[in-house]
């Protein structure tokens, strides 16, 4: 161990090659699905909604399993559970492209979920341990080339996985890499004294099953609720008063409890704790507009699986342009500086976006997705380093998997009350435009006259009528779906600016060092 401890010393960035495979596979499969749910929805004959189940509960399980990730650490050895849910991650997979419904497709994403929870989490963990503080920032520029760009690229290289194969290979696809993560990790990686394999070592069950109840039952609230009419629903009443008790219950079980699945002390750091909640904002913001944006292209535009995939391209672009910047920047620029100008170029990007019509260019979609690739690159490496400034080594993978599983449970969260507001949206919208629709508005008289003269030519005068006013119609709804989509996108604006000031509040490391 000894020698291990040593090579791992002289050779620090070694350990990046396994951690960012692994990680690469988990963060690619947050998003590599967006542009296959049509596809997949078709497949398995259900709704769009429901097909958001498959990009929901993969982050739920994962977020559950993010707790334990200590605890299995010292169970099993971190190393030895870092191969083993790697090994559960790439059989998962193949069990995902295999499925023949939903609910295998659902069951598999969950058991991928479960294996992928501790990739990220002892992925940071590790690398921070092993960079002294005044390196980390280099070292979390690299990681940041998987964290950031990896959910950027899913959708491109998921589109034209669908397009010219089938939507199961953007699953078949973690197999190799897996199977070469497994044997980097057990080449490059070792386990420090504190991260060993333990004897006698206590879990939380009553904190786990509460934290599972409580996850699972807001996950299904936030998901069904639109459709079941939220609170007029019992049943949707019953489910949210057992999430706030179970999660109250889990909150009270952590703080009294001294064998605790997660150590909320580390909140006790300001960096920690603003760092984290910016983190959520900004997790929240980007897995939603990428949820959001293919849909927008894919239902409105009539762009394919590949090409609204081709259409985040700029996003990637941007975000290696900034990880570029941020490696050569790291020691010369306060970080706080760099978040801020991240976060601003984030709400630009995304006010361009709400400001969309029907007859754009592809610069219209190109420009504000490079922007919004600029502002994740700068904001994310640097919040993070940040956030764990003044955390020990010792707590390193307490609070890395604490962080992940709140960015886990913000993603997710995001994803489906964006799903909400593009519903909600829409039918105000109709409810608004439709009010000119009437037979006394002279524009919309002539415009259904025009329509129906259009299709006179083929049908009868009544049945031509009818079709026109079907036209008006469609473009009615055409138009409040936009609408929609553009008051989404406005509110990731305000949302990632209404964070700034919270960046004033953190400590800089290097200063405090001086």
């Amino acid at each position: 161990m000894a020698e291990n401890v040593e090579e791992q010393k002289i050779n620090p960035w070694l350990a990046c090659l396994p951690t960012m495979a692994a990680a690469f596979m988990f963060v690619l499969d947050e998003t590599i699905a967006n542009v296959a749910l049509p596809h997949m929805a078709g497949s398995f004959s259900v709704s769009r909604e429901e097909s958001m189940w498959i990009l929901t509960f993969y982050l739920i399980a994962s977020g559950i399993v993010i707790p334990m990730v200590g605890w299995f650490s010292k169970v099993m050895g971190r190393k030895n559970f870092f191969i083993f849910s790697i090994i559960l991650f790439t059989i998962a997979s193949a069990l995902c492209g295999l499925s023949r419904n939903l609910e295998q497709m659902v069951l598999s994403r969950i058991l991928q979920g479960i294996g992928g929870g501790g990739l990220l989490p002892i992925s940071q963990a590790i690398l921070l341990e092993n960079f002294k503080p005044t390196e980390r920032g280099k070292a979390m520029a690299m990681f940041g080339l998987v964290i950031v760009i990896a959910p950027i690229i899913g959708p491109v290289l998921g589109g034209w996985i669908t397009e010219n194969w089938s939507w199961p290979f953007i699953y078949f696809i973690n197999i190799p890499i897996g199977v070469i993560a497994v044997f980097l990790s057990k080449t490059f990686i070792y386990d420090p004294p504190y991260a060993q394999k333990q004897k006698g070592v206590k879990t939380d069950a009553f904190g786990f099953f509460t934290l599972t109840i409580w996850l699972l039952t807001l996950q299904i609230v936030l998901d069904k609720g639109n459709n079941a009419d939220w609170f007029n629903a019992p049943w949707i009443c019953w489910l949210s008063a057992l999430s706030c008790i179970t999660g109250l219950a889990f909150l009270i079980s952590q703080i009294k409890n001294k064998e605790a699945l997660v150590d909320l002390s580390v909140f006790k750091d300001k960096n920690y704790l603003i760092g984290t909640l910016v983190q959520i904002v900004m997790q929240a913001v980007l897995l939603a507009s990428l949820a959001i944006l293919p849909q927008f292209l894919q239902s409105l535009m009539g762009y394919d699986a590949y090409k609204s995939g081709l259409s985040m391209m700029p996003r990637g672009l941007g975000a290696l342009l900034a990880m570029v910047l941020c490696a050569s920047l790291a020691n010369l620029i306060d970080n706080r500086i760099l978040v801020m100008i991240g976060l601003g170029c984030i709400g630009a990007g995304s006010w361009m976006l709400g400001g969309l019509n029907l007859e754009f260019s592809t610069m219209n979609i190109a420009v504000p997705n490079f922007l919004f690739g600029v502002g994740l690159g700068l904001a994310m490496i640097p919040i993070i380093t940040l956030s764990v400034a003044t955390i020990r080594n010792d707590q390193m993978t307490n609070a890395s998997g604490l962080q992940n599983l709140l960015k886990n449970i913000g993603g997710a969260f995001g994803t489906s009350i964006v799903a909400t507001l593009l519903s909600r949206g829409a039918q105000k919208h109709q409810y608004m435009l439709i009010q000119h629709l009437t037979d006394t508005a002279q524009t919309y008289s002539e415009r259904i006259q025009a329509y129906s003269s259009a299709f006179m030519s083929t049908v009868d005068p009544h049945t031509a009528t009818y079709m026109g006013q079907h036209t008006a119609y469609q473009l009615l709804m055409q138009q409040a779906n936009l609408a929609a989509f553009i008051d989404a996108f406005r509110v990731f604006a305000v949302a990632s600016v209404i964070i700034i000031p919270l960046i004033l509040l953190l400590k800089n490391l290097k200063k405090e060092e001086a």
